[in-house]
């Protein structure tokens, strides 16, 4: 027999285009027959295979009109997101299963358990975080309104039908509140994976249309160059590190910045370790882009090169795939979520320099598939002794691999196989 196609509504109080494991969910489904409906904010594209599939429909909430006064604009923001939110819901085709992403989980979490009971469909929390930590960014912990959100997940999470969580530590950490998750890890989509040398050419060309700085006078990419219709990558080149963010506040770039400072440095100085020149780029949009970038075009550095674009879905994994090295600052307001960015990279056997927080072991495993570091100083010693001498340090080519060989094993597991063998079972 056949199984029954449902409708399934997945609520993204956040951008869509932004919220890549919640496209994943919706494609998984689509692969199935299911029809998708995504209600979230339409600030960015979704990736390409969302927008293509016949079988997903994505509805934008309103943005929010802001008011100058802290409190009032929290407040008017809550209500209208409550009513837009609502007033989406009950417009679309009537879902079977509706699955949130928590966070933020104010007005989202409440609007969709009572819009479920009311149509008696089953409902689903996909916790990436805990909204009430990353409010404790910027408020006291014992502000009324982190108080409110906390008992909010609380209650709303102990009384969902189902409850999918990233990280081990995280669902140990949800039982305290009776809830009990099932951990559905992120795992890469098949578009993140290694390239050719030709593909990374061809590439960097691209991308030296728009950025100078990936180009040669010659017309040569300053990585590879093409003879006779095969590519070679440059005995002598600079270093290619990629970072990126959602420039928000629990990833704290004045650490990669002040290491890339001391790299310059070093070479400004003359210092005994030999190193090349490197281009860091570093993508993403966010609140705090705009700082960072003034700070950056106040540096005149001779040495490293800092690119800061926002790529779209297709040329962000050929990025990552073109890089020597990745960054990664993520450091959780809980200490229970996994970037995201990281999981991304291994996809396309990147290794990764990693800020260490509490359940990052879960992910990167320090001298095994990558390295964790703790302050600027250990990011700069590392990036240091990963380019001495490049790309001709045998020794460190040897750990390189070793990672590499590591990463293949991690990438073996991607998210189609992953969701079906985790989480199907909730939609059938």
């Amino acid at each position: 027999m056949s199984e029954e196609k449902k409708n399934v509504c997945i609520v993204i109080l956040g951008d869509i285009g932004r919220s890549p494991r919640m496209q994943y969910h919706a494609l998984s489904l689509a692969e199935k027959g299911h029809i998708v409906d995504i209600v979230g904010y339409g600030e960015t594209q979704p990736v390409d295979s969302v927008k293509k599939s016949p079988f997903i429909y994505y509805h934008y909430l309103c943005p929010v009109p802001q008011i100058p006064i802290k409190l009032l604009n929290y407040a008017f923001k809550t209500l209208f997101q409550a009513f837009n939110l609502l007033f989406l819901l009950c417009s679309i085709r009537s879902p079977k299963v509706l699955v949130v992403q928590n966070p933020p989980a104010i007005p989202s979490l409440v609007v969709c358990w009572l819009f479920c009971r009311i149509i008696q469909a089953k409902f689903v929390i996909d916790w990436h975080n805990y909204a009430h930590t990353i409010m404790e960014l910027s408020l006291p912990s014992t502000h009324i309104l982190v108080n409110l959100t906390k008992k909010c997940e609380a209650l709303v999470g102990a009384r969902a039908d189902y409850n999918f969580c990233v990280t081990e530590e995280m669902r140990k950490d949800l039982t305290k509140w009776n809830i009990m998750a099932v951990t559905l890890y992120d795992k890469p989509s098949d578009i993140f994976c290694p390239i050719s040398l030709k593909q990374k050419h061809d590439f960097l060309l691209k991308m030296g249309q728009k950025w100078a700085e990936f180009l040669e006078s010659d017309g040569s990419t300053i990585f590879t160059n093409e003879e006779n219709g095969i590519v070679h990558s440059k005995r002598e080149r600079p270093g290619f590190v990629v970072s990126s963010t959602s420039w928000t506040a629990d990833e704290d770039f004045s650490i990669l910045l002040a290491a890339l400072k001391d790299y310059e440095s070093h070479i400004e100085k003359g210092n005994v370790k030999k190193l090349p020149k490197l281009i860091c780029v570093i993508t993403g949009k966010g609140h705090f882009k705009e700082f960072y970038c003034k700070l950056i075009l106040g540096w005149n550095w001779k040495h490293v090169k800092v690119i800061t674009p926002w790529l779209d879905s297709l040329d962000y994994p050929l990025m990552l795939a073109s890089a020597d090295l990745g960054v990664c600052l993520h450091t959780s307001s809980s200490g229970l979520d996994l970037p995201m960015k990281v999981v991304d990279m291994f996809g396309c056997c990147l290794p990764v320099l990693a800020y260490n927080f509490r359940c990052l072991h879960e992910l990167v495993v320090d001298g095994k598939n990558s390295y964790t570091f703790d302050s600027s100083e250990e990011l700069s010693r590392k990036l240091l002794n990963w380019f001495e001498n490049f790309p001709k340090n045998e020794e460190q080519k040897s750990i390189e691999e070793r990672f590499k060989g590591e990463l293949e094993t991690f990438q073996q597991l991607r998210w189609r196989e992953n969701w079906n063998n985790v989480a199907y079972y909730v939609f059938k």
